[in-house]
């Protein structure tokens, strides 16, 4: 294992050498925003093929109720109607887990290197490198003892817990309009009831990334950078991959009359009165 730290802290080292001419002292954590950005690239087509599955399973909602409308008495043929339908559409429940999977090697490497005295036996010269006088390897509450909120190190977490909330907020915004706009089935259990505490996740949901902000408090300032460089890098990524998504009509219904009606840019006008049915189209 200390071989293999390393050769990882030589990797950070060779990159902060390669950008040193352009960000001089703030060069490792220069490196750090890189080595993410390239960790994020290679995961990048595991994101689109998630993006991708996400868009089938989203239009496979309505066969999702109805198998499970039809199978509610029979949870085990329900179960396996599912899985069916998930086989034949060559759709997985679970690619969206790969890209975030994939990433937390890379997140503890940091980490562990930036909490570590020594690497190799040797003193871990790279404790002595620091973001706009904020070492790398300090935390939130060291900053807070070096200086206070506003010192030099203080500063330094301000700024990337503004662009963590900024993020934040953004996908909270994000997530709310496309939960709005395609509601999932609630899920079941084995007997067919819904499983207990989903709505309250559901809820909860669009608050996650607002976890982040703990996170980079607690953990040292290169693991912190890290997070953030890939939060970011989330947030515009989805935002490119569910550029298309479908945004929530309104949909109506013939009068009681059996008259037609017509959509128009301003609303919608029939022989007599409509009513208001959803997402019944």
């Amino acid at each position: 294992m200390s071989a293999f730290m390393s050769a990882f802290a030589s990797v950070v080292g060779s990159l902060a050498d390669l950008l040193q001419p352009f960000f001089q002292t703030a060069s490792t954590a220069a490196a750090i925003i890189l080595f993410t950005a390239l960790v994020r690239l290679a995961v990048h087509p595991l994101s689109r093929a998630a993006a991708r599955g996400q868009k089938a399973r989203t239009k496979l909602q309505p066969q999702i109720a109805a198998l499970r409308k039809k199978h509610a008495k029979n949870p085990e043929r329900m179960q396996k109607a599912l899985m069916e339908l998930h086989a034949a559409e060559k759709v997985s429940p679970f690619s969206g887990c790969l890209p975030s999977l994939l990433q937390m090697p890379a997140f503890f490497l940091l980490y562990h290197l930036f909490s570590s005295g020594s690497i190799g036996g040797e003193p871990n010269s790279l404790l002595s490198h620091a973001l706009l006088g904020a070492p790398l390897g300090a935390r939130w509450h060291d900053a807070l003892a070096d200086g206070g909120l506003l010192g030099r190190a203080g500063l330094v977490y301000l700024g990337l817990f503004a662009v963590v909330a900024a993020v934040a907020t953004f996908n909270y915004g994000r997530t709310k309009r496309q939960m709005a706009a395609n509601p999932v089935t609630p899920a079941t259990g084995p007997d067919g009831a819904p499983v207990p505490g989903m709505g309250a996740m559901t809820k909860v949901m669009p608050l996650m990334s607002f976890l982040t902000l703990f996170s980079v408090a607690v953990v040292p300032l290169a693991a912190a950078l890290y997070l953030v460089t890939s939060t970011t890098w989330t947030a515009v990524e989805r935002a490119f991959l569910y550029r298309d998504a479908p945004a929530k009509e309104p949909a109506v219904a013939p009068d009681s009359s059996g008259a037609g009606t017509r959509r128009r840019r301003g609303g919608v006008r029939g022989a007599g009165p409509v009513r208001e049915q959803g997402l019944a189209e």
